[in-house]
């Protein structure tokens, strides 16, 4: 006996990307006011931060989540009708239950979607890309919403200057439909949980925590080799990248992933500086304001990689709406 199944012809792409920072600018010169042990020329020289935008008290996921996702839909020009999936990416809500994407549906009019949130850390955008160009490829849903939303400044140690220096608060989203042609490529994942101790939720304070260099030996050594192999399997050489957007989590890991990539025509967002690091949100907020400001043309080739908390990581080529 065989069961019935539903294959979509072609492929998926994205179909429109959306954006959301807080209003409250939190500047390198903010932090020492507050008494953080550190100076502008440190911060800059050790992440490459100039500011960073934290969430007002009022402001959780969820609504940051709900802007994002707004903007999202308007510029794909879908209809909350029309969207049958819903996923966030998120490793900062307040608790475990309820999640994220049913109240972000219903607060969209979203009217009983598949609803369910990622927790991978920084990489959580990726994977989710992917289970959504996979359930609109397998004839799952005609559209699916997804969206990465942090509210880091929750979870911050403002005596940690290694780590209130770097964090941020935003989301990003992207709406996903079908295509005649497959526009989102395959995905290179896996992950290292023999490293998951060095980034951590400190059960008993509550507060983030990372051994910086195990992360950043990790990052600059393993991941350039997982960014060229997404250009692989999607069939895309280096050297015909039009962007590269790698997790936001400090400009010297971003730069000695670049200087391994040969891809030096490719646009790389630097978006941490301006945003500070925002885990899971950072790979769709650069990348929205990125095409928004016409840095990337509609259909030209885009590396996406992330990578932390687990240890766990995930690249792909996507073409930019």
């Amino acid at each position: 006996m065989a069961l019935r199944s539903s294959v979509a012809p072609g492929g998926a792409r994205i179909l429109g990307l959306g954006h959301y920072r807080p209003n409250n600018v939190v500047t390198n010169a903010d932090l020492i006011a507050r008494g953080v042990d550190t100076d502008d020329e440190w911060i800059r020289t050790r992440v490459g931060i100039e500011e960073r935008r934290w969430a007002d008290d009022d402001e959780g996921v969820v609504d940051m989540a709900e802007a994002a996702a707004s903007k999202a839909l308007a510029n794909a020009g879908v209809s909350t009708s029309d969207v049958d999936l819903v996923i966030v990416a998120t490793c900062t809500m307040p608790t475990s239950v309820p999640t994220a994407a049913p109240q972000l549906a219903t607060r969209l009019g979203i009217v009983a979607p598949g609803a369910y949130d990622i927790n991978s850390g920084c990489s959580g955008f990726v994977y989710a890309l992917s289970v959504a160009a996979a359930a609109v490829q397998t004839g799952q849903a005609r559209n699916v919403l997804v969206v990465a939303a942090e509210r880091f400044s929750g979870w911050i140690d403002m005596n940690d200057r290694s780590t209130c220096i770097i964090l941020g608060d935003g989301a990003g989203a992207a709406v996903v439909g079908a295509s005649d042609e497959p526009q989102i490529g395959p995905i290179v994942w896996g992950s290292d949980g023999a490293l998951a101790e060095t980034v951590i939720i400190d059960e008993a304070t509550r507060y983030f925590q990372q051994e910086g260099q195990a992360v950043y030996r990790w990052a600059t050594g393993q991941m350039a080799p997982i960014a060229l192999e997404a250009c692989r399997r999607a069939g895309i050489e280096p050297s015909e990248l039009a962007a590269f957007v790698p997790h936001q989590a400090n400009l010297r890991i971003i730069d000695a992933i670049v200087r391994r990539l040969d891809a030096p025509q490719a646009i790389v967002a630097r978006d941490v500086v301006t945003s500070g690091n925002t885990s899971a949100a950072s790979i769709p907020l650069a990348l929205s304001r990125m095409v928004e400001r016409g840095e990337i043309g509609s259909g030209a080739p885009v590396l996406l990689l992330g990578f932390g908390a687990g240890l766990s990581y995930a690249a792909q080529v996507v073409l930019a709406p």
